[in-house]
């Protein structure tokens, strides 16, 4: 989420700007010019109105939208009639302090960003006085994916090619694979959204399940995607969607990480019993054959039984299988 917060950051002060030199932007040509969506932009808008010089009226941004076009009521706010000396109480600069020294501390910070940050903590903390040192002891850290999200940034920014060897907790193993990253998100967890060169398809890769990362000299060049709305989730199911449950034992828990659900609740065994719902509850028969002992589909019962049929299938074509190589 940290990686998240730097890039939203970085976009909404670039927002400020952008929009100062447009007035009357559309909101349709402002997402496209951020790589974002539209939801993603109404949401930073929402946020905006609340950021000024002080928590004075005038002196907040004045900026709404009709959904089509774009206004900054108030531009003046962050003009040189608002540059009067800014005055803040001893218990801001302290929580200032403390967040600027725990940010700067990010891996996936961008060195100028960084130095930028250090330079504006040490003007802070001279004009702080006395507040400055009490902010000294206190600390906060934030968790984050580290150099894999740095590296990431990094190659957007650079439009370079990435090679990562990733973890898939479905088939419990790691690959090895070339992709072109397209964006960074976050979901509850830190993502990226790539075009991977293996499957030669749009893939979602989790941060913290890649073990090794290297920039490529390479280009990195995606085809032209349509972004995701991602503003629901990764994974966006109905209410109307028809409702599966899913028992799976300890070696199985990663399926309520991996997948939405309504519901997980605690086996006496260490497993789980998962609610989730799905449009097409067929597709989940691959997820029982990926499970194996580790779990089993309950319900639908028509469900249950289709995959225990695709299950039995399997084997016996393993095992006829096994029998012919053997005779040979």
């Amino acid at each position: 989420m940290a990686a998240n917060a730097i890039d939203q950051t970085r976009r909404m002060l670039s927002l400020v700007t952008y929009l100062r030199e447009r007035p009357g932007a559309h909101v349709a040509d402002v997402a496209r010019a951020f790589g974002i969506t539209e939801d993603e932009l109404i949401s930073d808008l929402d946020v905006l109105p609340m950021c000024g010089t002080s928590f004075r009226g005038g002196d907040l941004l004045d900026i709404d939208t009709d959904g089509d076009r774009i206004w900054w009521r108030n531009p003046g706010a962050l003009g040189a009639e608002a540059a009067e000396p800014l005055r803040i109480a001893a218990d801001e600069a302290t929580a200032l302090l403390v967040a600027a020294r725990a940010v700067a501390t990010l891996p996936g910070l961008r060195e100028g960003d960084r130095q930028a940050l250090l330079r504006a903590t040490a003007k802070l903390e001279a004009a702080a006085g006395e507040a400055a040192g009490a902010s000294s002891r206190l600390s906060v850290t934030f968790e984050s994916e580290g150099g894999v999200f740095a590296d990431v940034d990094r190659a957007i920014s650079e439009r370079r090619r990435l090679w990562v060897r990733y973890y898939s907790p479905a088939r419990d193993e790691l690959t090895e694979r070339e992709v072109d990253p397209i964006r960074l998100f976050a979901v509850g967890h830190t993502y990226m959204e790539a075009w991977c060169r293996l499957s030669e398809a749009r893939r979602t890769f989790r941060l913290d399940r890649v073990a090794e990362i290297r920039l490529l000299d390479e280009p990195a060049a995606p085809p032209e995607l349509e972004l995701r709305d991602l503003s629901e989730g990764l994974v966006q199911p109905a209410a109307e969607d028809p409702e599966v449950i899913v028992e799976v034992g300890p070696g199985g828990r990663w399926v309520a990480e991996y997948y939405p659900h309504d519901s997980a609740e605690e086996l006496a065994d260490g497993g789980l019993r998962i609610t989730l719902r799905t449009p097409e509850p067929a597709s989940l028969r691959r997820l029982a054959l990926r499970l194996g002992r580790d779990g089993r589909i309950v319900a639908p019962s028509e469900l249950a039984e289709s995959a225990r049929s695709a299950a039995l299938a399997a084997l016996a074509a393993y095992e006829e299988q096994s029998a012919h190589d053997g005779q040979s």
